[in-house]
Parts: structure tokens; C-alpha cells; sequence
């Protein structure tokens, strides 16, 4: 997968949360980068740079170039928090990732063919969607941008589950290889 997305970000010694007020004050989100062989390193990034990265459904589960003033990491967005009320980021916790180590990442799935669906056209059912996203593991090289899920073939009453996703290679279920039972349906079509 190419790094698609890039933030600026600047590190910061002031911490607390006095200091966290004072940067959103000035359109900064206060943000730490953990993980890989470095210390954890607490920055800050342009809101209107990371609000905007935020809109494009990818950038959940794509790497960052994440540029700093002693030099460029590759990360990516472990954790977001937001106000409860009003849509403000309050903080962002930023993984590094290693090539060579496989990560854990949820990933979205896309319905295609959910109005041609033989339970759909030819019964008059309706598709019941149980997820919307999947976690995996896999290389960084190997995450997919998301997985397609085709509901062509499903029939009145059946369900596909998450051993019917077609993974790519290299990708494997992150619920599927906690054993028997944990291969939960992702749709489903009913009356």
C-alpha cells in the first residue's frame, strides 16, 4: 500500500491539561506517537490539516508520513478522541509501524449487488448488514484499502459470515483465528 497521506506535526514538552486547552485555542490537536523501537513523543497536529484527512474513509486504515523537525516516521491513527457534544477532536494517539511486523487494523467492508441478491430480486428480502468493518492482520504492505463483500448469490434466509470474505493475500481475520465461534455473520437477508 503507497503512503497516500502525510500530516505536519510538531513535538511538544508542555503537557496537562491546561496545555492540551491552550493548543486546541490555536487549531492545534494535541497528539502522541508510540510504539516501534523509539520512546513515546507527545506533538501536536494542525487541526484543519488532520479534520480534513479524517472525511476520506482510507485514511483509517492507511499509513501516515508523519513529518516532525528531526525527520519523517510512518504511523498510523490507533486511536481518536472526540468531544462527547460537538465535533472537535480532542486528542489523537498515532502507532509507528515497522515493515517488517504485521499490525492489527479494522477495516471497512463494501456491500456490492445488494439489490441484484437472489433472496432480494427474487423473493422480495432485504439485506441485513451485521458489520460494517472487519479487523485483520497482515504486513503494512498488504493492508487493503477495504474488502468487497458480494451478496450476488445470497439467498432468503442465508448469511454470509466472515469465513466467506475473499482476504487477499497475506491477510488473514483477526476474529478467525481466536478459534470456533468467534466466525460471526456480516449479512444476512430476511423478510
Amino acid at each position: 500500500m503507497a503512503i497516500s497521506y502525510s500530516l505536519d506535526a510538531v513535538l511538544r514538552t508542555d503537557e496537562g491539561k491546561g496545555a492540551s486547552r491552550r493548543l486546541r485555542r490555536t487549531g492545534k490537536i494535541p497528539a502522541v506517537v508510540y510504539g516501534g523501537e523509539g520512546e513515546a513523543v507527545s506533538i501536536s497536529l494542525a487541526e484543519n490539516q488532520l479534520v480534513r484527512h479524517l472525511q476520506d474513509e482510507q485514511f483509517y486504515s492507511s499509513i501516515i508520513n508523519l513529518k516532525l523537525e528531526t525527520g519523517s516516521e510512518k504511523v498510523m491513527l490507533r486511536d481518536l478522541q472526540r468531544h462527547p457534544a460537538r465535533p472537535v477532536v480532542l486528542h489523537a494517539d498515532l502507532l509507528r509501524v515497522n515493515s517488517k511486523e504485521k499490525v492489527r487494523i479494522t477495516v471497512q467492508l463494501h456491500y456490492i449487488n445488494e439489490d441484484s441478491a437472489a433472496g432480494v430480486k427474487l423473493d422480495g428480502g432485504r439485506v441485513i448488514k451485521s458489520m460494517m468493518d472487519v479487523e485483520i492482520s497482515c504486513l503494512v504492505k498488504d493492508i487493503p484499502e477495504f474488502i468487497e463483500v458480494d451478496l450476488v448469490d445470497l439467498k432468503m434466509g442465508e448469511s454470509l459470515h466472515i469465513s466467506d470474505l475473499a482476504l487477499p493475500d497475506g491477510v488473514e481475520s483477526v476474529q478467525l483465528a481466536l478459534g470456533e465461534g468467534h466466525d460471526l455473520a456480516i449479512a444476512t437477508i430476511s423478510k
